[in-house]
């Protein structure tokens, strides 16, 4: 009688009892289609980046131009409703937001104007007052010497002023771009209602014209909400500022506090840029040194109550940004587009979260409550 291998005895089995079928669980492998989809992203985002950083000239006044045209659409709604035409509106919004930035650009371009001039004359200066430094450095020096010369320590040196050509060059963009910003901005501002219309009526299914209205709403208000609080607070710091420096008898207190309002709508580099500009500043107009950081000092203490107290209460409760993603996009943002990109990567980073949030699917599993 011919045995089946399915039937052959085992211990623990009796004659007639087939083998039980095993099937060992293999470990997951990722399929090639996933690996597939996972490298084409990729190349896509680096695509998409270089094309960016390519095309700043052209993407970043367009992208500029929309931001801040989201920012100010809800104020050309006000205006319509009260019987002003759109296209008007946004002219007059236009053309009041530029003559605010001029009288801000205006204040602080004169000082920096006349500090300019007297570049090398200020570094003079700055090196007498810094005197004060001379013994350390001799103790550091000597340190240097002792532990084997100073080719693994570097020399404290004042720093040289070729820097200020180049830095004006990058902070300047070409009068190509500030057109193109502002013809976009009236444009899209004019236009945003039927822009917004042929974006919802893209789409055939109802459910996909809703979520595209919650979105394009959610990020309406949200920047909007965003400049005019971020706006209140940056004025209350330059006026801040401007007070500490009249008080303790900086020179050009209102240009000062104007630079002070403009350098904090850029997150973290901007306060410490202007804490930098307050310390020389006060140690050269000052005689001692002690003298010359009280303004800067103070002025530290203005933004540490209000970027851990007042902007945290404010802003925290309707958008919730991570301090680790607003670093991460400030850092990215600047690197491609400068100091442009600082302004634009918070409102960029608002932007992301609200997609994020109606985009994601809601059965998206969560993580077990603990």
């Amino acid at each position: 009688m011919r045995v089946l291998p399915s039937e052959r005895l085992t211990p623990g089995h009796g004659e007639g009892d087939p083998l039980p079928d095993s099937h060992a669980e293999q470990p997951p492998v990722i399929r090639r289609t996933e690996f597939v989809a996972f490298a084409l992203a990729g190349l896509l985002l680096i695509a998409i980046v270089t094309v960016l950083y390519v095309g700043k000239a052209f993407f970043l006044p367009v992208v500029m131009a929309f931001v801040t045209g989201t920012m100010l659409s809800p104020a050309a709604s006000f205006l319509e409703r009260r019987k002003v035409p759109r296209s008007l509106g946004a002219i007059l919004i236009v053309i009041t937001v530029t003559a605010v930035v001029t009288f801000v650009v205006a204040l602080i371009a004169s000082p920096a104007i006349e500090y300019s001039t007297r570049l090398p004359e200020l570094g003079g200066q700055l090196k007498e007052k810094l005197h004060v430094f001379d013994r350390p450095l001799a103790l550091w020096r000597e340190l240097q010497t002792m532990v084997g010369g100073s080719e693994g320590l570097p020399d404290f040196q004042l720093p040289k002023f070729e820097w200020v050509q180049p830095t004006l060059e990058f902070l300047s963009p070409t009068f190509a771009e500030f057109l193109l910003f502002f013809a976009t901005l009236i444009l899209f501002v004019a236009s945003w209602g039927e822009l917004r219309r042929a974006l919802i009526m893209t789409f055939s299914d109802r459910n996909a014209r809703l979520r595209t209205l919650r979105i394009l709403n959610e990020i309406e208000v949200h920047l909007g909400n965003y400049l005019l609080t971020v706006t209140i607070i940056n004025v209350g710091v330059g006026v801040a500022t401007g007070i500490v420096c009249a008080v303790t008898g900086m020179p050009n207190a209102a240009g000062l506090g104007a630079l002070a309002a403009t350098l904090n709508f850029i997150p973290i580099i901007g306060p410490v840029a202007m804490f930098a500009v307050l310390v020389v500043v006060g140690v050269v107009a000052f005689p001692t040194l002690g003298g010359g950081l009280v303004a800067a000092l103070a002025f530290g203490g203005i933004t540490f109550m209000e970027g851990h107290f007042v902007t945290p209460t404010i802003i925290g409760r309707r958008l919730a940004l991570n301090a680790l993603a607003v670093l991460l996009a400030l850092a990215f943002w600047t690197w491609l587009w400068g100091p442009m990109g600082a302004f634009l990567s918070s409102p960029l980073l608002i932007v992301a979260l609200i997609l994020k949030e109606h985009l994601l699917p809601t059965d998206a599993p969560q993580l077990p409550q603990g």
